[in-house]
């Protein structure tokens, strides 16, 4: 019987419960349909305007020509694209281009996109490196624009946010190497920022074709340091060569002497051609 009750007892609260839920459902569904109907609604008033706007343009053209075929024709190089917006959006058909295309001036706005490699310096970075070290670093990077389309409707100016972000990932990865790491491990440290950069500006529709770095500056204290570094590395390497050689000679003298002890012949012939060299020299 209390089991019962108890189950009489929640079913209330679970009616209430899915009363809510299918309340807020239906809710979201008829928010759904009132937007669904604004942006019909919107689109239809658009669609009537881009149709009045385009014929008081294409009449000002007929009115106005032959002046308005030098504004209404545009020619793009091989290697550019020409992407337009109609009314604020983009003409179906995507990038024009390359070659002839007629735009209507009162309606159309035309963005055009160079799609050559293009080179840019990074400035001198003043970087920590992982051992405390500060250093200044320049690279140079080679890019070119894959999808015209992402590059101009995706972000506001591709190229200073290309040199922005080439600039902020040089500092990222360099603060995370050695001096010693960075200085003898260009190429890697190259690699590793086109791949960051290339991930980054993939939405812009750049390619990173290629990243390097051009010039590690250090200190100049820290040049004398490593100068004088390097002078006592070579100077104890020309001690430690000369004493192998000294070491070397003695080792023979002694082998020769051995030699010459165990004859007495030997050590006369010595003896003679001793002094017929000085003899010679004098």
């Amino acid at each position: 019987m209390t089991a019962v009750m108890a189950t009489i007892m929640d079913n209330p609260n679970r009616e209430k419960t899915n009363s809510g839920s299918d309340n807020t459902v239906l809710l979201e569904r008829g928010n759904g349909l009132r937007r669904g109907n604004q942006e019909e609604e919107n689109d239809s008033v658009n669609a009537g305007c881009g149709v009045f706007l385009t014929v008081i343009s294409v009449l000002l053209i007929i009115v106005t020509f032959p002046i308005s075929l030098f504004m209404s024709i545009k020619v793009v190089q091989e290697y550019e694209r020409a992407v337009i917006f109609r009314l604020g959006r983009v003409k179906k058909g995507g990038a024009q281009g390359p070659g002839l295309f007629f735009i209507i001036p009162c309606i159309d706005q035309c963005r055009v996109v160079d799609l050559r490699t293009v080179s840019f310096d990074v400035p001198p970075q003043e970087i920590l490196t992982k051992d405390s070290v500060t250093v200044a670093v320049d690279a140079v990077v080679y890019y070119n624009i894959r999808n015209p389309m992402a590059a101009v409707c995706n972000v506001a100016d591709y190229a200073k946010s290309t040199k922005l972000l080439a600039s902020t990932t040089l500092r990222n990865i360099l603060g995370t190497k050695t001096l010693a790491e960075l200085l003898s491990e260009r190429e890697m440290i190259a690699q590793g920022l086109k791949a960051m950069i290339d991930t980054a500006t993939d939405p812009w529709g750049i390619d990173i074709e290629r990243v390097e770095v051009k010039d590690v500056r250090l200190p100049q204290n820290l040049q004398r340091a490593m100068a004088a570094e390097a002078e006592a590395t070579r100077e104890a390497r020309a001690k430690v060569i000369a004493a192998e050689g000294e070491q070397k000679a003695a080792r023979a003298l002694k082998e020769a002497s051995d030699i010459i002890s165990e004859s007495p012949a030997a050590l006369q012939l010595r003896y003679l051609q001793t002094l017929a060299d000085r003899k010679s020299v004098v």
